[in-house]
């Protein structure tokens, strides 16, 4: 992800929570708020040292931008998302990650529906 593209200080992470909706499941919280003067979503990332050892977060952290990356043309474009991660999260590989929170997205209407290509 692009340096523009991060949350990184404690002020824009404590505007999105004051401010943003939120909706949770087992391993995710997400929270996201609508900003209109900026192009592209912003995301910032949360995890514990409860979840785990620094090996276990950062593989978590991954997980959580890849998914994000791959699901960018999904996502509303004007927001700001902060994903925090609970202990379950650890226990989880790639594709139950994308799941859960793609789950937590749909719950929390931030994706934009699929548009059906070609069936073979």
């Amino acid at each position: 992800m692009k340096k523009e593209q991060r949350i990184k200080k404690n002020p824009e992470f404590q505007q999105v929570f004051r401010h943003g909706a939120s909706m949770a499941n087992r391993q995710f919280v997400l929270y996201h708020l609508k900003k209109t003067d900026q192009a592209s979503f912003r995301l910032g990332l949360s995890v514990s040292k409860k979840v785990g050892n620094a090996v276990v977060r950062n593989r978590i952290k991954r997980y959580i931008r890849q998914v994000f990356l791959e699901l960018s043309p999904q996502l509303q474009q004007e927001h700001d998302y902060i994903v925090i991660a609970r202990k379950p999260a650890a226990d989880l590989d790639f594709h139950q990650t994308k799941s859960s929170l793609t789950h937590v997205m749909g719950k929390s209407k931030v994706l934009q529906k699929r548009v059906n290509s070609k069936k073979l």
